[in-house]
């Protein structure tokens, strides 16, 4: 979610306070003066907007990505290091860049736009990923912020030519006795001959080992990935998913999407264009990908529909809100921010609404649908496989919970809306962005907001 430096100032200093509500008991007991002023950062050159923020929650350290800068700030906004990640001679015509092989088209000083930042904590890394070179990924040493790698020598280390700093985001499945994976989702930007919109990658303890960012599995066939087909361009041109967040959750991987879709109004014979927000889950351990599965989301108060996704962030129930929900204090909550309608991604409406999920619930619905679609119901109904209407083929099987796919009925996607429980709204300072965490059995949430405001 791109924000304006101002709102990354409450980010930070939201990022503080959790910080100082789960290790230090006495901040708890000594609720801040209201007069205290706002601790703040300002970035030392005009062109280094803000994009994204990670806080090591072992140290409270901050590591700040802007643009041709990675900032490690103190828990209380001093700078301890400062990275440089650009500008460079590039240009985004150049696939494979120029850095691999020669490049016809002119190269003039690019900016380095950090489109993801995500800390590696087994192997005490920082993974930063910009948008020079379409879109190649450092791997910087926590402490000083050296450099220990910068794969680029294959075609799987370009992750996407998108500039945008939103484009891209990335989760970590960690294992005790083998190499992590990373999931990587992102915008590919019509370009879906040269990049996957979601793809699983091998993280390997050696930072320059030949197999970084390699696919998890590929084959002639096979591959931990996903890639649009080029059909979908021609019905819909700009296409493309928008990831807006990710989180892993037991034994499946989340991504929640925004994309376009094309639908015949009611009393309409032509179709327009809207958005429609969607959740995917994929197995952890599915190098194959045949566990693909979205699911429609969105919020509707009063009649009125909130559909479009700006914000969402994981969380856990807690016992006070689990009671009212009919869940466990543990189980997964998803809080989410959606604006008012679907048709403008770009230039969403002010108004806005905080809306929880149950993962649990939606997890159920997915169930449901791939049971459906094994008994041979309907057709595998993706928005962008629409060009290729596939139907259900029926297989004699148990679907249960855990149920990770086989090479039929994939990738598949679910008809039926997941309404959430909306619980606030606002009508004229649109929320961008939340965060949420449980204290003394509540559920407390902060919402960012596009004025820079922020409410608790």
């Amino acid at each position: 979610v791109i924000m304006s430096p101002a709102m990354w100032k409450w980010t930070c200093l939201v990022s503080h306070l959790l910080l100082s509500t789960t290790v230090s008991p006495l901040v708890r007991q000594q609720p801040p003066h209201p007069k205290r002023p706002f601790i703040t950062f300002t970035g030392e050159q005009a062109e280094g907007n803000f994009n994204h923020l990670v806080v090591d929650e072992r140290t409270g350290h901050i590591y700040l990505g802007a643009v041709n800068r990675i900032y490690k700030l103190s828990s209380d906004l001093k700078v301890l290091v400062t990275h440089e990640t650009g500008p460079d001679d590039d240009n985004p015509k150049c696939y494979p860049p120029r850095i691999v092989q020669t490049c016809n088209e002119p190269l003039t000083p690019t900016n380095n736009i950090n489109k993801m930042l995500l800390i590696d904590y087994k192997e005490n890394r920082l993974i930063a990923c910009g948008s020079l070179y379409q879109g190649i990924c450092k791997l910087l040493r926590l402490d000083d912020l050296f450099k220990l790698g910068e794969p680029f020598h294959k075609k799987e280390h370009y992750l996407s030519g998108v500039n945008e700093s939103g484009s891209v985001f990335g989760v970590i499945v960690s294992y005790s006795n083998m190499d992590d994976k990373l999931f990587i989702a992102t915008a590919v930007d019509g370009k879906p001959e040269y990049f996957p919109t979601i793809s699983s990658r091998k993280l390997t303890k050696n930072s320059e080992a030949d197999g970084m960012f390699a696919y998890v599995f590929h084959d002639e066939f096979v591959a931990s990935m996903i890639k649009i087909p080029s059909d979908t361009f021609t019905i819909i041109p700009d296409f493309d998913i928008y990831y807006i967040y990710g989180f892993s959750s037991g034994n499946f991987v989340y991504f929640l999407t925004l994309q376009p879709e094309m639908i015949s109004p009611p009393g309409s014979t032509t179709k327009e264009q809207v958005y429609t927000s969607k959740l995917v889950r994929l197995c952890k351990e599915d190098t194959a990908f045949n566990s693909y599965v979205e699911v429609p989301i969105g919020c509707e108060k009063n009649g009125v529909e909130y559909r479009l996704l700006q914000a969402a962030y994981l969380s856990k129930a807690g016992a006070i809100l689990a009671r009212s929900l009919g869940v466990g204090p543990e189980d997964d909550i998803l809080f989410t921010v959606f604006s008012k309608g679907q048709k403008r991604k770009m230039k969403s409406l002010d108004e806005s609404a905080l809306c929880i999920f149950v993962l649990k619930n939606i997890n159920d619905r997915i169930k449901d649908r791939l049971q459906s679609c094994y008994r041979g119901e309907g057709t595998l109904d993706l928005a962008w496989l629409k060009v290729k209407d596939i139907p259900c083929s029926s297989a004699l099987l148990t679907i249960d919970d855990n149920f990770c796919g086989l090479d039929m009925n994939a990738p598949l996607g679910v008809s039926s809306m997941v309404r959430g429980l909306p619980i606030f709204t606002e009508d004229g300072d649109r929320m961008t962005s939340v965060i949420a965490y449980v204290y003394k059995n509540h559920s407390l949430a902060f919402v960012g907001t596009k004025s820079g405001k922020l409410k608790k």
